[in-house]
């Protein structure tokens, strides 16, 4: 069945896995006239006259050259250039899939190593960095020394490097779950290619002393008494101490790095082994040693496999895409040792991260932590690329093989940008405020195994100072559940019904509402409900701010919140905005949530709280007030209102850039706005949208979302007089830790007044 769909996927359609598609319109004459001629001649000049224009007017600062010869394809062997084809292909699919970065494949039929190299350097202008692929040793070496000496462009072998730079992560991370100095670790090698050989040259560069490292090829330990060693082993060759075997390099080994065959290695060469070895058993796709066998007998051990199926994958996806990404973006003539180490110990750090929900829930939803079973991050973790890339382009500058220099923090939104996270900019500086100074949060749904998550990253990041409320015993199990037992015994926990603080509350809320039909008992009662329990803790100021919803629902939180809190005294109404995350924009959406039908003055009043909302965001707010009609083309009582509300935003707030009435696509579309209504004083545009009603606004926002492709987060509730924010059922950890930094930051404003 695999062999089958393997070759259907390749096969059916247009065959292969590529093709080529333009970057510019080419629909009129005027676009064929500039894409080619005469239009063309112009970059054409410019390049003759000064060659690094190169860069601004062609494709090449984002294109590399994938190029073998088919001597060592994968795993399997010397199948030559046509079969190793679609391992070129799909090599180019990963580049574009997790850098973005274009690739032209080539395969060529010359394996003699000089004439590779006149070949592949003679291709220097078409490209801005060569990835070597599959090409057998010893050849492998001289070939990618010779291009590097030859080219003025990075050039780079990624079975060498990139097992060398996926391992080096992983052997940094090892030494620090075991306890160990990457200086004394004594490695034992199987396999002497060219990976093992780049491993080790790469291990050594981080620190590892190459007097305890041993070689073991298919004839036994690398020694100087052998005499059939090429140059690229022997310096790496012991002392002949009769040392001979596999099984006599193990014992005592620190560590063992498997690049060879599957099966070589049984439980007593482990036994052998120092305490807590270190296992990278990296043959494909049978490991040489038993995975399963290995981990039951030694728990205490760190193993990492080339398998997917099993912890610690060593992956060259983690490396090649995003090396050759920031060394594209900083033009660089070279990928150098400082660029790899620079890659290897961004991959490091990383894990040491929390892993966020789109990456557990693509590995099974199972909690992922630094540890024995995570020591490198996963293939599919899409932060790989903004924390590797800026780390290889700023080694890149510091060593001088830059051409250009750029600003990092700038570089790394511009990563982001790249796969559509328009959101983190906002967050990333929400965030930054919020830890400047954290408030107390209280959380009235205190077991949620995704409030607690999110509270540890909140409180560990120093974003927030949570506090829960539920059942002390309850709490501390669901922590447990998510591996926070050590953290939860600092997090102050509060139970409702058993605190001492019940019975003044209950008296609070007495005096509210006993004009409403709340009798002091029933205060008492209501207590009970955490949700009421905590906006009562916010009314009190004993904490600054509330976020819930999960147990309760949106309803249910926010009706407390109007009845305890109350609404801000210069509104007229609670609102409800939704920001709906877009691969190339960010939108506000309101309301979507509360008002039904609001009039016009609470439609201004709803655009002025969404505004100011925005603005409190970092970002400049463009309102366009929405209907089905443009500027008076159609004269109803909704459009009117539409009118009448955008009038009385600006005379209440000229200082707001507003405009309408207008449909929703001319409001998102700057270009057909001028053509058809340059009056529109929108100077881009719009991103904040105010619908005329709850149900076009609640329509938008789910079309939105389910056929739009949009994330939306939210609903944040405006107009409440303390900061409270309401989680919908289906958010996500790091919503959650957003939610949080938001409400931080209202506090911290509500504070500042």
């Amino acid at each position: 069945m695999r062999e089958h769909d393997a070759l259907a996927y390749h096969r059916e359609g247009r065959s292969g896995k590529l093709e080529i598609t333009p970057t510019k319109p080419l629909v009129t004459q005027r676009d064929l006239s500039l894409a080619y001629s005469p239009g063309v001649a112009e970059p054409c000049l410019e390049i003759a006259k000064d060659a690094a224009k190169v860069w601004e007017y062609t494709a090449r600062g984002n294109l590399v050259g994938v190029i073998t010869n088919g001597s060592a394809v994968l795993g399997l062997g010397d199948i030559g250039p046509l079969a190793g084809k679609p391992v070129m292909e799909g090599k180019a699919c990963l580049f574009k899939k997790f850098a973005d970065i274009d690739v032209f494949d080539i395969e060529t039929s010359e394996t003699d190593v000089d004439k590779f190299v006149d070949f592949v350097a003679a291709l220097e202008p078409t490209f801005g960095g060569i990835n070597l692929e599959d090409i057998k040793a010893p050849e492998c070496f001289d070939i990618e020394r010779k291009l590097k000496e030859r080219m003025n462009i990075p050039v780079f072998h990624d079975d060498q490097h990139g097992t060398a730079i996926i391992s080096g992560a992983g052997l940094i991370n090892a030494c620090r779950v075991t306890g160990r100095d990457i200086a004394s670790v004594r490695l034992v090698v199987s396999g002497a290619g060219a990976s093992a050989i780049s491993c080790v040259e790469f291990f050594v560069e981080l620190g590892m002393d190459a007097q305890n490292i041993v070689l073991v090829d298919s004839k036994g330990v690398i020694h100087d008494n052998r005499t059939d060693l090429n140059e690229y082993k022997r310096q790496f060759a012991i002392k002949d101490c009769g040392m001979h075997s596999l099984a006599d390099a193990m014992v005592g080994a620190d560590m063992f790095l498997g690049l060879s065959r599957g099966g070589l290695v049984s439980s007593e060469m482990i036994d052998v082994m120092a305490e807590k070895p270190i296992i990278f058993a990296l043959a494909n796709p049978t490991p040489e040693i038993d995975y399963e066998e290995t981990y039951k007998r030694f728990p205490d051990a760190v193993i990492a496999t080339g398998r997917s199926d099993y912890p610690n994958q060593v992956n060259n996806v983690l490396g090649f895409p995003y090396i050759f990404r920031g060394a594209l973006d900083v033009r660089a003539s070279h990928i150098n040792i400082e660029m790899k180490i620079a890659a290897a110990k961004a991959l490091a750090e990383l894990t040491h991260e929390t892993v966020p929900d789109s990456v557990t829930d693509a590995y099974g939803d199972v909690a992922i932590r630094f540890g024995h079973d995570y020591i490198i991050p996963k293939p599919f973790d899409q932060r790989v690329l903004w924390w590797v890339a800026p780390a290889v382009a700023q080694a890149a500058m510091e060593t001088g093989v830059a051409r250009c220099e750029i600003d990092i923090e700038e570089y790394t939104e511009q990563l982001h940008r790249i796969f559509g996270d328009v959101l983190y900019p906002v967050m990333r500086s929400l965030v930054r405020r919020a830890k400047k100074n954290p408030k107390r949060i209280v959380f009235p749904d205190g077991v949620n195994l995704k409030v607690l998550r999110a509270c540890e990253i909140a409180s560990t990041e120093g974003i927030a100072v949570p506090v829960l409320l539920g059942r002390k015993h309850e709490i501390k199990t669901a922590a447990e559940q998510v591996g926070l037992s050590s953290w939860i015994e600092t997090v102050e926990t509060i139970d409702p019904y058993d605190s001492s603080l019940r019975d003044v509350y209950a008296q609070t809320l007495y005096e509210l509402r006993q004009r409403k039909g709340v009798s002091l008992t029933q205060a008492r009662g209501m207590m009970n409900h955490a949700n009421t329990f905590g906006m009562t803790m916010v009314l009190e100021k004993h904490v600054d701010g509330l976020v819930s919803g999960l147990k309760a629902g949106y309803r249910e939180t926010m009706l407390p919140a109007l009845q305890i809190i109350g609404i801000k005294p210069d509104v007229k109404r609670a609102t409800g905005m939704y920001m709906m995350v877009l691969k190339d924009r960010l939108l506000f959406f309101a309301d979507a949530t509360v008002n039904i039908d609001p009039d016009a003055e609470i439609l201004a009043d709803i655009a002025i709280q969404v505004a100011d909302s925005v603005v409190s965001l970092g970002v400049h707010p463009r309102v366009a007030m929405i209907s089905f009609s443009n500027f008076g083309e159609q004269r109803y009582d909704e459009t009117k209102k539409v009118k009448r509300a955008m009038n009385i935003v600006r005379d209440l707030r000229p200082d707001i850039e507003i405009d309408g009435e207008m449909q929703a696509d001319f409001a998102l579309n700057k270009h057909q706005m001028d053509e058809m209504y340059p009056f529109c004083r929108l100077t881009d545009a719009a991103n904040v949208l105010v619908f005329p009603t709850l149900t076009s606004g609640n329509a938008a926002y789910k079309l939105l979302s389910s056929i739009g492709g949009a994330r939306a987060i939210g609903p944040i509730l405006l107009g409440i007089a303390k900061p409270v924010s309401v989680l919908p059922p289906d958010i996500s950890v790091d919503g959650i830790v957003d939610m949080i930094a938001y409400t931080v930051r209202m506090a911290q404003i509500e504070h500042s007044e």
